[in-house]
C-alpha cells in the first residue's frame, strides 16, 4: 500500500507539475497567433490522443511521465504552408519566441503561489523550534544554547516552526555566516540574544543531518515507555511484543520513558536483550534481537515499534498558521520568492563547492517525497508540489541549450546582435546541454541509490 501510495503520489505530481509548465507555453504560443501542433504529457507510447479546437491540435498523454512538450509549427521541423508561414514559431519575433519560452518556467512559478496561498489559507501546521538535548562541541553549544529554549528570530526573520529554522540557518549556513544573531525564549519566558557562528561549517555538512552538525535537534517530550505500535515483520513482533506493553527493564536495567528505550535498542545491533514486560497487570520476560539498520553509516538497532502518542502533550509543541485569503496572497508571493532564491543561492553554492553535490535528488528520492507527504496529509503534499515547482522553474531557467533557459540565452544574444546565432554553435550547445544534463540526471540516480543503501 505504501508503494502503491509512492507511485500514486508522484506520478499525480509530475503530471500536475508538467501540465502547468507546458500549458505555460501552449496559452503564451495562442496568444502569439503560433499554431500549436501537439500538447503531450509524457513522453514515448501514447496511451491517450484527442485532436481538439479549430486548429486540431493534437492532445497526447504518454507512457513515460518524465517531461512533457508542446510542439508548434516550426519550418525547421517541417514544411510549411505557405499560408500558415505567419503562424510558425521560427517567424516570430524574438520578443515573443523569448515569451513563448519564458511562459513555461513562469507557470510553475505561479502554480507555486496557488499551492502556498492554499496552503495559508487551510492553514499550516509545524513543529514549535523548541530545543531539546544540545550536542556538546557543536556552534550551538559554543553559542550557549539550552534545552528547553524556543527559538523566535534567526538574523532578524521571525521563525515560528522548526522548518522555518531549517531553512532560515541553511540560508546563512551555506555564506558561512559569523556570529549570526539568534533569538530564543526559555520557558520562564526570558529572552535570550545569542551570537551562532556557522562559518566552520564544511560543504558535506549541509545534508539532512544539517541540524545536528550545528548542534541542534528537536525537544523530545518525556513519553512513558508504553509500546503505541508494533511493525508487521519487525523484530518486536517477532519476539511477541504487543500494543500496550509497558516496558519496564532491559537486561535488567530500569527504564522509565521512551528515550531509555530507543538509547538501548540503537546501542545494541544484532544483540540479544532481555526485556520485562508488564501486561494487562503481569509481569513477564522476553527476548529479542534488534535488527540491524544504519544510519550515517554507523549501525544501530532496530526492533520496529513506536510509543504510545499522548497527544495533549504533542499539541503544545504543534502551531498553526493560517491567514486570511488577500493576506494569504501576498504570504505566497514572498513564500515563492524567498524559495526561489534560496534555491538559486543553493545552486550557486554547488557550483562553487560550498555546498556537496550529495544534495542534488533524482526521481527516486523525489518520489520518496512524494509518498511520505501523501501518507502525512493533503496539506503536506501541497507544501511538496509547491516546492517541487519551484525547483522546476528554476531548473527549466538554467542556462544549458537544452532547458527553456538555454533558448532564452541564445534570444538574448540574438537580441543583442540582432540576428540568430548561427546554427552549427546552437547545434553544438545542444549536445553539451544534452551532455550536461545526462551527467546531472547519472549523479542524482547515483545518489538516490546511495540514499537507499544507507537505510
Amino acid at each position: 500500500m505504501t508503494l502503491l501510495t509512492t507511485i500514486l503520489a508522484f506520478v499525480v505530481a509530475l503530471g500536475l507539475l508538467i501540465t502547468f509548465h507546458e500549458f505555460g507555453h501552449y496559452l503564451v504560443a495562442r496568444w502569439s497567433g503560433v499554431k500549436v501542433l501537439r500538447f503531450s504529457v509524457g513522453f514515448g507510447k501514447p496511451l491517450f490522443r484527442r485532436r481538439l479546437g479549430a486548429d486540431q491540435t493534437e492532445w497526447v498523454v504518454a507512457a513515460i511521465p518524465l517531461g512533457g512538450y508542446v510542439k508548434m509549427l516550426d519550418e525547421r521541423e517541417g514544411k510549411v504552408s505557405p499560408h500558415e508561414l505567419p503562424r510558425a514559431f521560427n517567424r516570430q519575433t524574438v520578443s515573443r519566441r523569448f515569451a513563448i519560452v519564458a511562459a513555461g518556467p513562469i507557470a510553475n512559478f505561479l502554480l507555486a503561489i496557488l499551492l502556498y496561498w492554499l496552503l495559508f489559507v487551510l492553514g499550516v501546521s509545524g513543529i514549535k523550534p523548541m530545543l531539546g538535548e544540545i550536542a556538546p562541541s557543536t556552534p550551538a553549544a559554543s553559542a550557549g544554547f539550552s534545552e528547553g529554549q524556543t527559538i523566535t528570530r534567526i538574523g532578524g526573520q521571525s521563525v515560528t516552526t522548526w522548518q522555518d529554522v531549517r531553512l532560515a540557518l541553511l540560508a546563512h549556513g551555506v555564506d558561512r555566516t559569523p556570529d549570526l544573531d539568534v533569538e530564543t525564549v526559555a520557558e520562564n519566558g526570558v529572552i535570550h540574544k545569542l551570537k551562532l557562528d556557522l562559518s566552520s561549517l564544511e560543504a558535506e555538512d549541509f545534508d539532512a543531518d544539517f541540524l545536528g552538525k550545528i548542534g541542534l535537534a528537536y525537544y523530545q517530550p518525556a513519553f512513558s515507555s508504553i509500546i503505541g505500535q508494533v511493525l508487521a515483520g519487525g523484530a518486536a513482533e517477532r519476539a511477541g511484543l504487543q500494543v500496550g506493553d509497558e516496558i519496564l527493564a532491559i537486561d535488567g536495567q530500569e527504564v522509565l520513558y521512551w528515550q531509555e528505550v530507543v538509547g538501548i535498542i540503537r546501542a545494541s545491533p544484532g544483540h540479544l536483550l532481555n526485556l520485562e514486560i508488564m501486561r494487562n497487570g503481569e509481569v513477564i520476560d522476553l527476548s529479542l534481537t534488534p535488527e540491524i539498520g544504519l544510519e550515517d553509516n554507523i549501525e544501530i538497532g532496530k526492533v520496529g515499534i513506536a510509543p504510545k502518542i499522548e497527544h495533549e502533550m504533542l499539541e503544545n509543541l504543534l502551531v498553526k498558521i493560517s491567514y486570511p485569503p488577500v493576506t494569504a496572497l501576498s504570504k505566497a508571493a514572498a513564500k515563492t520568492w524567498e524559495m526561489t532564491h534560496f534555491t538559486l543561492r543553493m545552486l550557486g553554492k554547488m557550483v562553487v563547492g560550498d555546498v556537496s553535490f550529495k544534495n542534488v535528488s533524482g526521481p527516486i528520492t523525489i518520489a520518496d517525497y512524494a509518498g511520505q507527504s501523501a501518507q502525512m496529509g493533503f496539506v503536506a503534499y501541497l507544501g511538496f508540489l509547491a516546492l517541487i515547482s519551484v525547483s522546476l522553474g528554476v531548473l527549466n531557467l538554467l542556462p544549458i541549450p537544452v532547458l527553456d533557459g538555454g533558448h532564452l540565452m541564445y534570444y538574448l544574444i540574438e537580441m543583442i546582435r540582432g540576428k540568430p546565432l548561427p546554427e552549427k554553435v546552437m547545434e553544438i550547445g545542444h549536445q553539451i546541454g544534452m551532455l550536461l544534463l545526462i551527467t546531472l540526471m547519472i549523479f542524482a540516480l547515483h545518489n538516490d541509490l546511495l540514499r537507499l543503501i544507507a537505510r
